[in-house]
């Protein structure tokens, strides 16, 4: 049974590749309401494949994936339906513009005129797109069409925010945008789980973190009990380095 309290409730989840491969390897964490929780670990560590399997993207057969208590597995519309996931490298449709593709993502997820104009251009004006969203995707660089998934992420107020490396190819204004912007979700009751190897950012803007070696979690637990005054890069350096 999921804890009804929390967001996101991840239950001894693995993952297995080919015979003997274990991605991810009897995980286990809770993301409360509020929370912004860092999953930081080297490449390769499963920080993807936790990841993909939350939003529905990769199936799995151990464990189990409570989203504000609802299995990802029985329930998975109702699961997507209250949770927005930003990949680390978005794949968007090049053949249509900024707004057509954030008119059919306001679709897909039932949101009204009204409500969707007001969503788009708050995030657009915020992130200084606004004036590109007549443009076809195709002519957008890196650095906007991670503006634009963000966007697209954001525009039907989730309950859950998961993101795989959100700060890539964002400018220095755009990463401290979206920081400001996660903030503000986790006060209105959003919670937001993210991986990154920027360890600066993850001790800044979390208040918890894991650390994921070779597809367990091998330290969790809130900032201060993590590192007990010494740096985030300490403990993770101390911890895969063991």
């Amino acid at each position: 049974m999921a804890n009804q309290t929390a967001m996101l409730a991840i239950k001894g989840y693995s993952k297995t590749y080919g015979e003997n491969k274990k991605a991810a390897d009897n995980i286990s964490l809770t993301v409360e309401r509020g929370d912004i929780y860092g999953f930081i670990g080297h490449n390769g560590a499963g920080k993807s494949t936790t990841i993909r399997a939350i939003v529905g993207v990769l199936d799995f057969t151990e464990g189990e994936i409570y989203i504000d208590g609802h299995s990802v597995k029985d329930e998975p519309l109702t699961c997507k339906q209250m949770t927005a996931y930003i990949p680390d490298n978005p794949d968007l449709y090049e053949n249509l513009t900024g707004i057509q593709y954030l008119d059919f993502i306001a679709d897909v997820f039932g949101i009204g005129a009204k409500e969707r104009q007001q969503s788009i251009r708050h995030y657009a004006e915020r992130f200084e797109i606004i004036d590109s969203l007549g443009d076809l995707i195709s002519a957008y660089s890196h650095g906007m069409k991670q503006k634009l998934a963000i966007i697209s992420a954001l525009i039907h107020a989730p309950k859950l925010l998961v993101l795989d490396e959100p700060f890539v190819g964002l400018d220095p204004k755009a990463a401290y945008t979206l920081k400001q912007i996660m903030h503000e979700m986790c006060e209105k009751g959003t919670a937001i789980f993210f991986s990154t190897h920027v360890l600066d950012v993850a001790e800044k803007l979390c208040n918890k973190v894991a650390i994921i070696k070779q597809g367990r979690i091998i330290a969790s637990g809130t900032m201060e009990e993590l590192t007990h005054g010494a740096s985030l890069e300490a403990v993770f350096l101390e911890g895969v380095n063991e």
